[in-house]
Protein backbone atom coordinates (compact mmCIF):
# COMPACT_ATOMS: atom_id res chain seq x y z
CA UNK A 1 0.00 0.00 0.00
CA UNK A 2 1.23 3.48 -0.82
CA UNK A 3 0.03 6.93 0.18
CA UNK A 4 1.38 9.82 -1.88
CA UNK A 5 0.93 13.57 -2.13
CA UNK A 6 2.19 13.52 -5.74
CA UNK A 7 4.66 11.52 -7.80
CA UNK A 8 7.23 12.85 -10.26
CA UNK A 9 10.93 12.83 -11.04
CA UNK A 10 12.90 14.95 -8.57
CA UNK A 11 16.37 16.25 -7.76
CA UNK A 12 16.69 14.42 -4.42
CA UNK A 13 14.99 11.36 -2.99
CA UNK A 14 15.09 11.30 0.81
CA UNK A 15 14.55 7.84 2.28
CA UNK A 16 13.21 7.58 5.84
CA UNK A 17 12.90 3.99 7.17
CA UNK A 18 10.36 3.73 9.98
CA UNK A 19 9.34 1.18 12.58
CA UNK A 20 7.27 2.26 15.60
CA UNK A 21 8.49 5.86 15.53
CA UNK A 22 5.21 7.58 16.43
CA UNK A 23 6.66 9.27 19.51
CA UNK A 24 10.05 10.31 18.09
CA UNK A 25 9.37 11.37 14.50
CA UNK A 26 7.96 14.88 15.07
CA UNK A 27 11.27 16.75 14.87
CA UNK A 28 12.20 14.79 11.76
CA UNK A 29 8.93 15.73 10.05
CA UNK A 30 9.27 19.37 10.99
CA UNK A 31 12.82 19.53 9.66
CA UNK A 32 11.77 17.94 6.36
CA UNK A 33 8.96 20.47 5.93
CA UNK A 34 11.43 23.33 6.59
CA UNK A 35 13.83 22.45 3.77
CA UNK A 36 14.55 25.44 1.56
CA UNK A 37 14.56 23.39 -1.64
CA UNK A 38 11.37 22.38 -3.42
CA UNK A 39 12.44 19.73 -5.92
CA UNK A 40 12.53 16.77 -3.53
CA UNK A 41 10.61 13.62 -2.73
CA UNK A 42 10.49 12.04 0.71
CA UNK A 43 9.93 8.29 0.82
CA UNK A 44 8.68 7.11 4.20
CA UNK A 45 9.14 3.33 4.26
CA UNK A 46 7.03 1.83 7.04
CA UNK A 47 8.38 -1.55 8.07
CA UNK A 48 5.10 -2.89 9.48
CA UNK A 49 4.83 -0.60 12.52
CA UNK A 50 2.42 -1.67 15.25
CA UNK A 51 1.92 1.76 16.86
CA UNK A 52 0.39 4.91 15.40
CA UNK A 53 3.24 5.61 12.96
CA UNK A 54 1.19 5.04 9.79
CA UNK A 55 -1.69 7.24 10.91
CA UNK A 56 0.65 10.03 11.94
CA UNK A 57 2.62 10.01 8.67
CA UNK A 58 -0.52 9.69 6.51
CA UNK A 59 -2.12 12.67 8.27
CA UNK A 60 1.08 14.68 7.93
CA UNK A 61 1.34 13.91 4.20
CA UNK A 62 -2.24 15.05 3.73
CA UNK A 63 -1.31 18.44 5.19
CA UNK A 64 1.60 18.80 2.74
CA UNK A 65 -0.47 18.59 -0.45
CA UNK A 66 -0.21 22.33 -0.99
CA UNK A 67 3.59 22.15 -1.17
CA UNK A 68 5.65 21.40 -4.27
CA UNK A 69 7.62 18.59 -2.64
CA UNK A 70 6.52 14.97 -3.00
CA UNK A 71 5.79 12.87 0.08
CA UNK A 72 5.14 9.14 -0.21
CA UNK A 73 4.33 6.52 2.42
CA UNK A 74 5.22 2.99 1.35
CA UNK A 75 4.14 0.14 3.62
CA UNK A 76 5.78 -3.26 3.91
CA UNK A 77 3.31 -6.11 4.28
CA UNK A 78 5.61 -7.79 6.82
CA UNK A 79 8.47 -6.66 9.02
CA UNK A 80 11.70 -7.03 7.06
CA UNK A 81 14.23 -4.84 8.90
CA UNK A 82 15.91 -1.55 8.08
CA UNK A 83 18.15 -2.97 5.36
CA UNK A 84 15.14 -4.14 3.36
CA UNK A 85 13.38 -0.82 4.06
CA UNK A 86 16.32 1.03 2.57
CA UNK A 87 16.15 -1.21 -0.49
CA UNK A 88 12.44 -0.46 -0.88
CA UNK A 89 13.24 3.23 -0.78
CA UNK A 90 15.94 2.85 -3.42
CA UNK A 91 13.66 0.79 -5.67
CA UNK A 92 11.03 3.54 -5.57
CA UNK A 93 13.32 6.56 -5.75
CA UNK A 94 13.21 8.89 -8.77
CA UNK A 95 15.71 11.54 -7.66
CA UNK A 96 19.03 12.31 -9.25
CA UNK A 97 20.52 12.02 -5.75
CA UNK A 98 19.79 9.80 -2.74
CA UNK A 99 19.83 10.96 0.87
CA UNK A 100 18.79 9.25 4.12
CA UNK A 101 17.31 10.59 7.34
CA UNK A 102 16.66 8.44 10.40
CA UNK A 103 13.20 8.99 11.86
CA UNK A 104 14.46 9.93 15.33
CA UNK A 105 16.96 12.50 14.02
CA UNK A 106 16.55 15.78 12.16
CA UNK A 107 18.33 18.05 9.68
CA UNK A 108 19.02 21.75 9.33
CA UNK A 109 16.69 23.78 7.03
CA UNK A 110 19.50 24.29 4.49
CA UNK A 111 20.82 20.72 4.54
CA UNK A 112 19.41 19.45 1.24
CA UNK A 113 19.91 22.63 -0.75
CA UNK A 114 23.50 23.03 0.47
CA UNK A 115 24.47 19.47 -0.40
CA UNK A 116 22.67 19.55 -3.74
CA UNK A 117 24.06 22.88 -4.93
CA UNK A 118 27.60 21.94 -4.01
CA UNK A 119 27.30 18.56 -5.72
CA UNK A 120 25.95 20.18 -8.89
CA UNK A 121 28.41 23.08 -8.93
CA UNK A 122 31.48 20.98 -8.25
CA UNK A 123 30.50 17.85 -10.17
CA UNK A 124 30.69 15.69 -7.05
CA UNK A 125 29.35 12.15 -7.21
CA UNK A 126 29.17 12.18 -3.41
CA UNK A 127 28.69 15.32 -1.29
CA UNK A 128 29.37 14.87 2.42
CA UNK A 129 28.90 17.03 5.50
CA UNK A 130 29.54 17.10 9.23
CA UNK A 131 27.05 16.56 12.04
CA UNK A 132 26.00 17.42 15.56
CA UNK A 133 25.97 14.72 18.21
CA UNK A 134 22.93 15.91 20.13
CA UNK A 135 22.57 15.24 23.86
CA UNK A 136 19.85 16.34 26.26
CA UNK A 137 21.62 19.54 27.26
CA UNK A 138 24.21 20.26 24.57
CA UNK A 139 25.66 19.24 21.23
CA UNK A 140 29.08 18.23 19.98
CA UNK A 141 30.22 19.24 16.51
CA UNK A 142 31.64 16.14 14.82
CA UNK A 143 34.05 16.86 11.98
CA UNK A 144 34.89 15.00 8.79
CA UNK A 145 38.25 15.09 6.97
CA UNK A 146 38.68 16.47 3.48
CA UNK A 147 38.63 14.04 0.58
CA UNK A 148 38.69 14.60 -3.17
CA UNK A 149 37.90 11.21 -4.67
CA UNK A 150 36.37 7.86 -3.93
CA UNK A 151 39.67 6.06 -3.30
CA UNK A 152 40.58 8.58 -0.60
CA UNK A 153 37.11 8.28 0.88
CA UNK A 154 37.41 4.48 1.05
CA UNK A 155 40.78 4.71 2.77
CA UNK A 156 39.63 7.28 5.32
CA UNK A 157 36.50 5.29 6.19
CA UNK A 158 38.44 2.07 6.70
CA UNK A 159 41.11 3.90 8.71
CA UNK A 160 38.42 5.16 11.07
CA UNK A 161 38.96 8.87 10.49
CA UNK A 162 35.82 9.38 8.38
CA UNK A 163 32.34 8.32 9.47
CA UNK A 164 30.34 6.27 6.97
CA UNK A 165 26.78 6.97 8.14
CA UNK A 166 24.37 7.21 5.21
CA UNK A 167 22.92 10.50 6.46
CA UNK A 168 26.29 12.20 6.04
CA UNK A 169 26.27 11.85 2.25
CA UNK A 170 24.23 12.92 -0.73
CA UNK A 171 24.96 10.31 -3.42
CA UNK A 172 24.15 10.23 -7.12
CA UNK A 173 21.54 7.54 -7.66
CA UNK A 174 23.40 6.34 -10.75
CA UNK A 175 26.15 5.02 -8.46
CA UNK A 176 23.61 2.70 -6.83
CA UNK A 177 22.21 1.61 -10.17
CA UNK A 178 25.54 1.18 -11.97
CA UNK A 179 26.18 -2.12 -10.19
CA UNK A 180 22.80 -2.63 -8.50
CA UNK A 181 24.22 -1.69 -5.10
CA UNK A 182 21.75 -2.75 -2.43
CA UNK A 183 21.65 -3.65 1.25
CA UNK A 184 21.67 -7.28 2.40
CA UNK A 185 18.17 -8.10 3.75
CA UNK A 186 18.17 -8.90 7.48
CA UNK A 187 21.76 -7.69 7.88
CA UNK A 188 20.67 -4.54 9.69
CA UNK A 189 23.89 -3.50 11.44
CA UNK A 190 26.86 -2.34 9.42
CA UNK A 191 24.64 -2.12 6.34
CA UNK A 192 25.52 1.56 5.84
CA UNK A 193 29.24 0.79 6.10
CA UNK A 194 29.13 -1.91 3.44
CA UNK A 195 27.15 0.18 0.99
CA UNK A 196 29.18 3.36 1.46
CA UNK A 197 32.42 1.43 0.90
CA UNK A 198 31.10 0.12 -2.41
CA UNK A 199 29.75 3.52 -3.46
CA UNK A 200 33.03 5.23 -2.66
CA UNK A 201 34.89 2.96 -5.08
CA UNK A 202 32.44 3.91 -7.83
CA UNK A 203 32.78 7.65 -7.24
CA UNK A 204 35.16 9.87 -9.16
CA UNK A 205 34.76 13.19 -7.37
CA UNK A 206 33.89 13.51 -3.69
CA UNK A 207 33.63 16.65 -1.58
CA UNK A 208 33.12 17.34 2.11
CA UNK A 209 31.37 20.44 3.43
CA UNK A 210 32.66 21.48 6.82
CA UNK A 211 29.23 22.37 8.12
CA UNK A 212 27.18 20.41 10.69
CA UNK A 213 23.96 19.78 8.77
CA UNK A 214 22.58 16.73 10.59
CA UNK A 215 21.47 16.22 14.21
CA UNK A 216 22.16 12.71 15.46
CA UNK A 217 20.29 12.06 18.70
CA UNK A 218 22.55 10.33 21.21
CA UNK A 219 20.81 7.60 23.20
CA UNK A 220 21.95 5.87 26.40
CA UNK A 221 25.57 5.00 25.65
CA UNK A 222 25.72 2.46 28.49
CA UNK A 223 23.18 0.23 26.72
CA UNK A 224 24.86 0.35 23.32
CA UNK A 225 27.60 -2.23 23.94
CA UNK A 226 25.12 -4.96 24.88
CA UNK A 227 23.00 -4.38 21.76
CA UNK A 228 26.17 -4.14 19.67
CA UNK A 229 27.23 -7.58 20.84
CA UNK A 230 24.01 -9.09 19.49
CA UNK A 231 24.72 -7.48 16.13
CA UNK A 232 28.15 -9.06 15.62
CA UNK A 233 26.90 -11.65 13.05
CA UNK A 234 25.24 -8.90 10.97
CA UNK A 235 28.24 -6.58 11.08
CA UNK A 236 30.50 -9.49 10.21
CA UNK A 237 28.33 -10.38 7.20
CA UNK A 238 28.46 -6.82 5.88
CA UNK A 239 32.23 -6.55 6.28
CA UNK A 240 32.70 -9.91 4.60
CA UNK A 241 30.52 -8.68 1.72
CA UNK A 242 32.73 -5.59 1.35
CA UNK A 243 35.79 -7.86 1.36
CA UNK A 244 34.22 -10.13 -1.24
CA UNK A 245 33.43 -7.09 -3.40
CA UNK A 246 37.08 -5.99 -3.35
CA UNK A 247 38.24 -9.41 -4.48
CA UNK A 248 35.58 -9.58 -7.19
CA UNK A 249 36.63 -6.19 -8.55
CA UNK A 250 40.33 -6.99 -8.40
CA UNK A 251 41.00 -4.34 -5.75
CA UNK A 252 43.19 -6.60 -3.62
CA UNK A 253 45.57 -3.71 -2.88
CA UNK A 254 42.87 -2.43 -0.52
CA UNK A 255 42.46 -5.61 1.53
CA UNK A 256 44.81 -4.36 4.26
CA UNK A 257 42.37 -1.52 4.77
CA UNK A 258 39.66 -4.06 5.58
CA UNK A 259 41.76 -5.27 8.51
CA UNK A 260 42.04 -1.70 9.77
CA UNK A 261 38.27 -1.48 9.40
CA UNK A 262 37.79 -4.64 11.46
CA UNK A 263 39.78 -3.01 14.27
CA UNK A 264 37.60 0.08 14.08
CA UNK A 265 34.23 -1.69 14.16
CA UNK A 266 35.14 -3.66 17.28
CA UNK A 267 36.56 -0.63 19.10
CA UNK A 268 33.28 -0.03 21.07
CA UNK A 269 34.06 -3.12 23.14
CA UNK A 270 37.09 -1.31 24.58
CA UNK A 271 34.94 1.64 25.68
CA UNK A 272 33.69 -0.40 28.58
CA UNK A 273 34.54 -1.51 32.11
CA UNK A 274 33.59 -5.15 31.54
CA UNK A 275 36.13 -7.94 31.09
CA UNK A 276 33.64 -9.84 28.93
CA UNK A 277 33.64 -6.96 26.43
CA UNK A 278 37.43 -7.03 26.25
CA UNK A 279 37.34 -10.76 25.55
CA UNK A 280 34.84 -10.20 22.74
CA UNK A 281 37.29 -7.70 21.27
CA UNK A 282 40.08 -10.29 21.40
CA UNK A 283 38.01 -13.02 19.75
CA UNK A 284 36.23 -10.98 17.06
CA UNK A 285 38.35 -10.60 13.92
CA UNK A 286 41.54 -11.74 15.73
CA UNK A 287 43.42 -11.64 12.42
CA UNK A 288 43.14 -7.84 12.47
CA UNK A 289 44.92 -7.32 15.80
CA UNK A 290 48.37 -7.31 14.23
CA UNK A 291 47.40 -4.26 12.16
CA UNK A 292 47.14 -1.88 15.13
CA UNK A 293 50.50 -0.26 14.35
CA UNK A 294 49.69 0.02 10.63
CA UNK A 295 47.01 2.67 11.04
CA UNK A 296 48.89 5.88 11.82
CA UNK A 297 45.77 7.95 11.11
CA UNK A 298 44.17 7.03 14.44
CA UNK A 299 44.89 9.08 17.58
CA UNK A 300 47.70 7.62 19.68
CA UNK A 301 45.36 6.98 22.60
CA UNK A 302 43.14 4.75 20.43
CA UNK A 303 46.12 2.66 19.41
CA UNK A 304 47.26 2.65 23.03
CA UNK A 305 44.07 1.04 24.36
CA UNK A 306 44.05 -1.41 21.43
CA UNK A 307 47.58 -2.49 22.32
CA UNK A 308 46.55 -2.81 25.97
CA UNK A 309 43.66 -5.05 24.94
CA UNK A 310 45.90 -7.16 22.72
CA UNK A 311 48.28 -7.59 25.67
CA UNK A 312 45.31 -8.41 27.95
CA UNK A 313 46.15 -5.48 30.22
CA UNK A 314 42.52 -4.99 31.12
CA UNK A 315 43.24 -2.74 34.11
CA UNK A 316 44.44 -0.05 31.68
CA UNK A 317 41.17 -0.23 29.77
CA UNK A 318 39.15 0.11 32.95
CA UNK A 319 41.20 3.09 34.11
CA UNK A 320 40.74 4.75 30.71
CA UNK A 321 37.01 4.13 30.81
CA UNK A 322 36.44 5.65 34.23
CA UNK A 323 38.78 8.62 33.91
CA UNK A 324 38.17 9.61 30.29
CA UNK A 325 34.76 8.29 29.29
CA UNK A 326 32.79 8.53 32.51
CA UNK A 327 34.42 11.47 34.28
CA UNK A 328 35.80 13.77 31.56
CA UNK A 329 33.22 13.12 28.82
CA UNK A 330 30.48 12.78 31.42
CA UNK A 331 31.11 16.36 32.54
CA UNK A 332 31.38 17.79 29.04
CA UNK A 333 28.55 15.98 27.25
CA UNK A 334 25.27 15.67 29.11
Amino acid sequence: MEISSQKRETAISIIVPMFNVEHVVDRCLQSLSEQNIEDIEVLFVNDCSTDGTVAKIAAWIEKQKSTSATYRLINHESNKGVAAARNTGLDNATGKYIYYVDADDYIEPETLRTLYENAETNGWDIAGCEWLLTFKQNERHMVQPDTKNGREMFEKMTQGVMRWNLWLFLVKRELYEKEAIRFIPQMNMGEDLMVMLKLSLLADKVGILHKPLYHYIQTNADSLTKSYEKSIPQITANIEEAERYLREKGRTELLDNINMLKLNVKLPFLISARNEDYRIWLEWFPEANKYIDNNKELPWRTRFIQKAARAKQFWILKLYYWLVIKVLYGLIYK
